[in-house]
This record gives structure tokens, sequence and C-alpha cells, in this order.
């Protein structure tokens, strides 16, 4: 909301030394957000003046059309002589008033104007465009036209308002009433302790039964309904120059009297209103909800196909506007332009101020993608005691400027309902604030907005009809925390209390993160929604357990309306951003939250809010929620390790992945078991299946491996792209958390070195399962270290697999007879369950 100074001080009378800057801290301390003071006419210096064109003589032989001309200034140029100006624009004529900057002004922008030579002839000055003196759109894109009526040689710096101080205030979704220039003064007067001239304070007649007929067919749509009608608006008609530049000022541009006037008394007092052209309204006006598929052409041109819920404005033919949003084309007021086009010039009109349902402008304003000022208004909040006000305000301006002639008929349709009113005690503010403010401050500030305030413990207070925002006590509380001043509340540091720290879970999430990201995988937490055109792209079958979602009411994005169960989605759009902005070698990892729906369905209850909700509440709603495992993932593409002087690099591969599980398994204290396995989007011939024993069973855990090549299609991401997901709630309830201190000896370690052909299906890992069991408590530890096929030397269909077996004992130094039985006995049993024999 732009609010021009000058125009805040007719409601306030602000001391004249006070500043826009001033006024911006008092409001930012009041709890409105008053993002910056644009300084208008910043360092525009004069003389500017109103000038008559005299002549105007066409210059040939350049490239565009050229005119030089000669316009009286009066007396601002000190001899009174006829300024001599070259100018481009064609917008004018001789006989017109135009702005006229003089040699030795300076524009906005630090554009110094001097006597100077162009195309042949001397210009001694510039006739100016609104754009050039900073005033904002006016529609023309040309030469400022003023009145015929405008006195030659005034001061234009004057006349036009040049110089003034803008606030920009960034209203919040519950404040609509500062949406107006009438609001923000209530705030200033508050701010300042300063009486308020409240412009919504006039003498409105009552309703009688001459005014225009109105038919309210949905009364809680539209609780109230104001039509006056002013007939002999004179077709030549202006907007005078005041009001163009408020309208300016705020942003809007002029457009036409009838028009500029329901916009100007909106931004006045908040109350959006439309004008319709009597001759073009067929009929009673009627305000009911649209049929499904009914049409309409808006003010913009736009053929529209309404929806059921929309609220629409209509006539005898149907609707002629929709409601709160935007009026229809066939009812538009018609200017002179348009006039002088082969249209009539309107000249009656029935002016509507109405106050419609919120939720339903909002809702139609979304559906039709149509945000405009009235509908911003009224999906924020509009006092509806002000329509009657603000049709009275129009009436009376179209009188005064248009020469126009009020009927005396007043429509007014009314939804009978009472006041809001709350019960507060008069200490609560001082309960949630912890300041003492005492009754006399609560009660005063609480006036000062405009509540009527009754009682003594117990305030049974009153809401003005301007504050739909003020629903409970809590609400009261803020307003009067806001005006005694935010910066005024103490600091107090919430005191933890002592002997608590991170949970057993926390801790957990915190180390495999650390040992994630000290293996080179950089965090990329994502949005936890997704489109289920995703698990196709993933290539899960039919019946996947990870196919049955949660959906949500009210997506953030249409696109993705279902909580995600799986993190790779997510994870994988980033690296697919990532690669696609230059960044190859990559390797990302994320915790989070995975969301399983339930068997049985069932409804969440609401849970009391003013007091703590029961432990059989608390479980009632858990009962209800999906199940929320926390999972760990991680995807690899590019390389793994960079090439350099040191060597060779290496691309990330199924390996890569494999290891990111085993080492979120030790974070857990988990054993890991790795084997062979085939899952959605994995490759099947390069995919491990992780699994733990729980309770004396297998369970899979999750998958780690590269991505099939259909799924990297798929998805747009890169080749050889790998990746891994575990739960892990299942890895931490078998894991021990308890930390393990390496294991020192003092005595030597025996290392032996195996080679088993095995044939190709064989799994390592199923080999390194048989060895470890043959080889007994000897045994420290096993690597594999090579992995050698060649069919001619080991015969098709085999491979070879390298070992290096380290042996140590506890209590003595191992001799070679002891370290070679048991590595023979882990040859043996490997031999024995896998077919291992060995190589050479």
């Amino acid at each position: 909301m732009r609010v021009p100074l000058s125009w805040l001080r007719e409601y306030v009378d602000l001391p004249a030394t006070e500043t826009g800057r001033d006024v911006q801290a008092k409001l930012i301390s009041a709890g409105l957000e008053v993002e910056t003071v644009e300084q208008l006419g910043d360092g525009l210096k004069g003389p500017l003046a109103v000038g008559r064109v005299l002549t105007i003589e066409e210059l040939d032989g350049f490239k565009k059309p050229i005119r030089f001309c000669t316009v009286d200034v009066g007396t601002a140029n000190g001899t009174g002589e006829p300024q001599e100006i070259v100018c481009g624009a064609r917008n004018f004529a001789v006989g017109d008033k135009v702005v006229v900057v003089l040699p030795g002004a300076v524009l906005p922008g630090g554009f110094a104007i001097a006597a100077r030579q162009t195309y042949g002839k001397t210009s001694h000055g510039m006739i100016c465009s609104s754009d050039e003196l900073g005033m904002g759109d006016d529609g023309t894109h040309g030469i400022i036209v003023l009145p015929p009526e405008t006195e030659v040689g005034k001061d234009a710096i004057e006349l036009l308002e040049l110089v003034d101080e803008v606030l920009d205030i960034a209203v919040t979704a519950n404040r609509g009433d500062c949406l107006s220039i009438r609001g923000v003064a209530r705030e200033t007067a508050i701010a300042y302790g300063l009486p308020l001239s409240d412009p919504a304070l006039l003498d409105v007649p009552g309703p009688n039964a001459f005014g225009y007929p109105v038919q309210v067919s949905d009364p809680l749509g539209c609780d109230r309904f104001t039509a006056r009608t002013v007939v002999g608006l004179s077709p030549e008609a202006r907007s005078p120059i005041w009001l163009q530049r408020r309208l300016q000022k705020v942003g809007m541009r002029p457009i036409s009297l009838a028009v500029d006037v329901t916009n100007y008394v909106m931004m006045e007092l908040g109350q959006p209103l439309h004008a319709y052209d009597r001759t073009l309204v067929q009929g009673t006006i009627g305000v009911r909800r649209a049929a499904e598929g009914e049409k309409i052409v808006t003010l913009d041109g736009t053929e529209r196909k309404l929806h059921a819920e929309d609220l629409v404005i209509t006539d005898d033919r149907g609707p002629i506007g929709l409601a709160g949003v935007m009026g229809g084309a066939n009812t538009e007021i018609a200017d002179h332009d348009a006039a002088e086009n082969g249209a009539n010039s309107t000249t009656d009109v029935v002016i509507e101020a109405a106050h419609f349902d919120a939720v339903a402008i909002a809702r139609t304003a979304r559906r039709h993608k149509l945000s405009s000022e009235a509908s911003r208004r009224f999906e924020r909040g509009v006092d509806p005691q002000a329509a009657a006000a603000a049709a009275q305000r129009t009436v009376d301006l179209l009188v005064l400027l248009a020469g126009g002639t009020a009927e005396a008929g007043v429509t007014e349709v009314i939804t009978p309902s009472a006041p809001h009113t709350i019960t507060v005690s008069a200490n609560h503010p001082d309960k949630v604030a912890g300041v003492e403010y005492g009754r006399e401050t609560v009660v005063r500030r609480l006036q000062e907005v405009g509540c009527d305030v009754y009682g003594q413990d117990e305030l049974l207070v009153t809401v003005p009809s301007w504050r739909p925002d003020l629903l409970e006590q809590n609400d009261l509380a803020e307003e009067v925390i806001r005006l005694e001043g935010y910066e005024n509340l103490p600091s107090t540091l919430p005191k933890p209390p002592a002997g608590r720290g991170l949970t057993h879970r926390q801790r957990l999430h915190r180390r495999v993160g650390r040992a994630l990201a000290g293996a080179g995988y950089v965090e990329a937490p994502n949005y936890p929604f997704v489109g289920e055109q995703v698990f196709d792209q993933l290539g899960l079958a039919a019946d996947d357990p990870a196919r049955r979602v949660v959906r949500l009411t009210n997506p953030l994005n249409d696109e993705e309306p279902a909580l995600r169960t799986s993190l790779l989605p997510g994870l994988l759009g980033a690296l697919r951003r990532n690669d696609g902005r230059g960044a190859h070698d990559l390797a990302l990892f994320e915790t989070g939250l995975v969301f399983l729906p339930r068997e049985e369905q069932g409804i969440a209850g609401h849970l009391p809010v003013d007091r703590r909700p029961t432990d059989a509440e608390l479980a009632a709603l858990n009962a209800v929620l999906p199940e929320q495992p926390r999972h760990v993932a991680v995807v690899l593409a590019g390389a793994r390790e960079q090439a350099g002087w040191w060597g060779k690099g290496r691309p990330a591969d199924w390996a890569d992945a494999v290891e990111a599980g085993r080492a979120v398994a030790r974070e857990a204290g988990a054993e890991l078991i790795v084997r062979s396995g085939q899952y959605g989007p994995w490759h099947p011939g390069r995919c491990a299946e992780l699994v733990v024993v729980a309770d004396g069973a297998e369970q899979v855990v999750g998958h780690a491996g590269e991505l099939h090549p259909r799924v990297l299609k798929a998805l747009g991401l890169p080749a050889r792209t790998c990746a891994m997901e575990l739960d892990l709630d299942a890895l931490e309830q078998v894991g021990d958390g308890t930390p393990q201190a390496p294991g020192i000896s003092t005595f030597p370690v025996a290392t032996q070195d195996v080679a088993l052909v095995v044939d190709k299906p064989v799994p390592a890992a199923e080999v390194e399962a048989a060895l470890r069991e043959g080889a007994g408590e000897l045994l420290e530890a096993i690597r594999l270290f090579d992995v050698y096929v060649n069919d001619e030397q080991l015969g098709d269909g085999k491979k070879s697999l390298a070992y290096a077996l380290r042996f140590r004992a506890g209590d003595r130094t191992l001799t070679v007879d002891e370290a070679s039985a048991a590595r023979d006995a882990a040859v043996a049993l490997a031999g024995e369950r896998t077919g291992a024999v060995l190589r050479g």
C-alpha cells in the first residue's frame, strides 16, 4: 500500500517538521512494515511553468517527426516573450496548455536543462511528459496536456504536486484495514497520540423505496449491498489534476472521471466500488452464485467460464460482473475518448458499494487467476459499515466534479448481524507479554483501535467493524503489546532443564550426517512432496507398497499433491538440476521422514487449545497419522575421485553407494548384510540388497547400486548414476549405540592371502561370509582386494576372488601353523558352501 504523506496529513494533523522517515519509524514501532519512503521530486529544481502553445512548425528532412514550437509561459521566463522549444511529441496542438521546463531547471535524476542547438534550431527548454517529471503512468505516454482553464505561467511544481513523500507499506494478510489511507491514518494517529479526522464520517441518507432495485439471492456471500444513482454527468468532465496525481502516487493510472472517482474512494476508505452505465443495465441488479458453465466477458476483454461457487452480479440478461473482483464489459463506463470513437458517453451511473464474503472472493480470484485491487481488499477484510459512506463520498465527488445530480433513491440491502464480542481478562496481555501493563493501559489501547470496552477484571470487548482480524483474546493482547512497543518487551533467555541433551535418535542422525559429509557427500534437503508419475519413472511395480501415498487436500503444487514414500525423487531432482547447471561430479545425501499410510484410515479429531491434550487424546491423534520412519539416501554421479598429477581419477560406481550404506550401518552399530538383489529403479545386475537381522529374522532395510538406464532416461539423469536408500529407524532398532573403542593388541598380525575360483553368479558377499565363519575367532579382518575374470585361464563362467585375511590372538603371538590352519578351515567352508577352489 503506497501512502502519500500529503494525503495522510489531511486526516492526521502531523507536526510540520515530521518527515516520511519519522512516520516510517513510528509505524514500524506500531507493527506495520514500512518498506521504503520514496522521495518524489528528489533533486527537482525549477523553473517549471504552465505554458500555452502558440505555434507549431513541422520540421522536415529528419528521420523522425520534429516540431518547432513557440509557447507562452507568461512571466515565468522573466521576459514575457514566447519560449522557442523543439519537441518530438505529437499528442498536443496549438492552444493546448502544457508543462514547460525552462533553462536552469533540473529534472529528477540530475538532468539539467539549458538552451541548446538541435535539428537546426535553438531549443530554450523542454515541453514535459509525465515520465520526465517522475509522475508515473498517466495513460498517454506523451506530453502532459493540462485542462484549458489552467493559468498560464503558474508554477507547475506546485500545480502537479511533484514534491512529496510516499510510504510503501507491506500490508500483512490480516490487516486489510491498512489497505486504505483511512486505515493507515488511524494507525498514525494512534502512534502520535493525535485525533483522527475520519473521512468516513459523512451524513448519509437512509434507505428508501426509490433506489435502484437490487435482489441479493445469497446473503451469506453478500451481506450488504448499497446502490446509489447519479445522472446528468457532463461528457466533457475530466478528472482534476489533484485527483489524478493522488491516484498516480498510490500506483494507479487515471482512466476516466467516473472510474477515477471510484478508485480514489477505494484507496481513501478501503471500500471497493463499481460504477455501472445505467443505460446498459437491464432490470434489477442481482447477487447470486453463478450457474456452472455460465460465461462473462470481464473489463480486461477476456471471456471467462464461471464456476458454480463464483459470486456474480447480474441483471436480467445474466452476469454483468464478478463480485468483488472485476466488472463486466457489457456495462462498462464509456468515457469521452470512447465517445470520440463512436460510442455514447456515460452520463448516468449506478454506484455499487457492497460487502462480500472474503473466502468466496479469494477463491474466485485464484480460480480465474484475476487478482485486482478490489479482490485484494475483500479477501483481507473490508469494513462492512463503510459501504454507505463510500457510496455517499462517490456521489458527492461525481456531483462536484462532473456536474451530476444525485437521485433521491437509496438502496441498502443488509443481512442483520451482531457485532463480534470477546471476553478477556484485564491482565491477559500482561501474562502473554510478561510485562505488567495494568488495566488502564489495556483499556486505553483497545479503545484507541476502536473497541468498546466494558467491565473491570473481566473485560467485554466489542470489536470494531474495520478489524475482522480480531477474533479472540490473544488478538487483543497483540494489539496492546504492539501499541505499547515490541521494542519495550524484555529479552529473557529460556533456561533449559539440567541433565537433558539430545536423544539417542537425534545423536544417531547427527553422526550419520557427519559420517556422510566426511565421506564427501553434500546434504541436500528437499520438499517432502511428489507427483505420483515419478513412481512410473522409477520403474516401481504396480503393486509396490511405495505407490500407496498420503494425498494432501491443499497441496502447494498441483503437480505434487502427495507426500513422499522415498527420498530418491527429491534427491535425484536435485542432482539433475545441479548437473544441468554444470556441476557434473556430484555426491548428495539427505536424511528425512517418509510417509506411509496405515492400512486402516481414520480421521483426526481436533485437539483442545485451552489445556494440554491428554495422553489418550495424543495417542488417538497419532493412531490416525501416517507412519513416518526416517530414511537416509545418497545419490552419486560423475567422478568419485578426481584425476591429477597424483594419478588417474575414478568414476562413482555401485560400490560407492554400497559403501555409503555400510558407513551408515557402522554409525548405528548395526551389522549390515550385503547381497545381490533386484528392486525398482536399480539395475538388476548392479543392485545390492541391504539386510539386517532383527529378532532372529532377516529384514530388508534398503538397496544400493547403479540405477537402471531406463530410469536415467526417464528422469534426465547422467549416465551411471548410483543411489542408496536405507531405513534409518530400522537400523537404530537393531544396532548397538554403545560407543565401541577399537581393540589394540600388542601381538603381531599374521596376514594370509587366498584366491578362490567360483562361478560368476556367486556373490562375493557369500564367499566372504563363509570365509569369516570358517576362520573362527582368530580372524580379525577380511578384505576383498581383487576380482579377476579370464575364461582361458580360469575356464568358462568362472571368476577369481582374492581376499586378504588378517589373523591375531589377544593373548599370544600366532604361529604359522595356527594361521595356516585357520585359513584352511575358512577355504574349506567356502568350498563347501559356494563351490570355491583355490586358484592355481
